[in-house]
């Protein structure tokens, strides 16, 4: 495709799930189509509305993007000290993912210079020139401020004014929520008994991704009826109350499949079940249901928490169910509520129109 007279097609550096691909985006020619799918693992994203190509040097090539920076030795020892500094701190996994990645990437658009010597100017030149000139998010940019800020007081003792630095605000969004006839159909819709107990009992407990797949058979308590979330976000554990429902459905899923290490499991005994597999199974159900919403596993979770609130739970225990540090992060699901909505009546209602 490199030897078109005039590209027709557009090609960039994209993370998808954390990892880093070449989006190619081309018109709807049918010749075009079948000549992007005989590169190695060609695949539609419909979500970017663009192929994505694994990020090799030979994909690099073909579509003139720079080859990628190595960093340097010096730095791959700072990275390699951070890291292990973390880990030593006990943060979690994905936060010490994404502050190394972070200053991998910082380091990188610097690769030339020495770490000790990068200043609050560098700061913002790399805020101006890589973040917002690649139209990175608000959440990215926060993230690669705070990574910054630790390395430099931890590792090279000085102290970086990143305030400096102009921090986004960050949008304040809605959650989305389904209602409780579009999660049953959902439910309704797999046939898989383990499918239908992972879903279920995400949304009975509003658990995030990662939680319910770190669960054990233990932590389903029966005989107290609650579900035991052990360090989730934050290194807190929680509890949240189990219907008889979900009990009855976990002992019928357990007696079939005979998890050995997690409460579920992957194709191999004791390999824990992956959180691309179980996006896909939302995907499934989503598909089969007729649900025509763009809804994510993580809707799940908000619409718990919001029909909890709708049928009368007290704000504050459902901060504690989900896990917030701050009733300020439960207190958006007062936004999404229509238990007082309601009883509202519109000043329309009544017009002879």
């Amino acid at each position: 495709m490199a030897n078109e007279q005039a590209p027709v097609w557009s090609a960039s550096l994209v993370k998808v799930r954390r990892e880093r691909w070449i989006a190619v985006r081309i018109p709807p020619d049918a010749r075009l189509i079948a000549r992007i799918k005989q590169f190695s693992g060609a695949k539609w994203d419909a979500g970017l509305r663009a192929w994505l190509l694994p990020d090799t040097p030979d994909h690099r090539r073909t579509f003139k993007l720079a080859a990628e920076v190595q960093l340097s030795s010096q730095h791959v020892q700072h990275i390699d000290k951070f890291t292990s500094w973390l880990r030593s701190k006990r943060y979690s996994d994905n936060t010490v993912k994404v502050y190394t990645d972070c200053m991998r990437v910082f380091l990188k658009f610097f690769n030339e210079r020495e770490a000790q010597d990068l200043t609050d100017a560098d700061v913002i030149r790399f805020n101006n020139e890589y973040i917002l000139a690649n139209k990175l998010s608000a959440s990215y940019q926060n993230q690669a401020v705070n990574a910054i800020k630790l390395f430099y007081s931890v590792l090279e003792h000085k102290r970086m004014d990143v305030q400096l630095v102009h921090r986004p605000k960050m949008e304040k969004l809605l959650p989305n929520v389904l209602s409780k006839e579009e999660v049953q159909q959902l439910l309704k819709a797999l046939s898989n008994r383990k499918h239908v107990a992972m879903l279920a009992l995400i949304y009975a407990c509003g658990l995030r991704r990662g939680e319910v797949l770190k669960l054990i058979p233990t932590d389903v308590d029966a005989k107290r009826k609650v579900l035991i979330i052990r360090q989730a976000k934050g290194r807190k554990d929680r509890i949240a109350p189990l219907p008889d429902m979900i009990i009855d459905m976990l002992r019928v899923y357990y007696k079939e499949y005979r998890p050995i290490k997690w409460l579920f499991e992957g194709r191999q005994a004791g390999e824990a079940y992956s959180e691309r597999s179980i996006e896909l199974v939302f995907k499934k159900a989503l598909r089969l249901s007729g649900v025509k919403r763009p809804a994510t596993l993580h809707w799940l979770r908000h619409s718990y928490a919001t029909h909890l609130l709708e049928g009368g739970t007290d704000l504050r225990y459902i901060q504690e169910l989900l896990g917030h540090k701050s009733s300020k992060t439960t207190e958006i699901y007062t936004h999404v509520s229509t238990r007082n909505l309601q009883s509202i009546r519109s000043p329309i209602e009544g017009f002879d129109l």
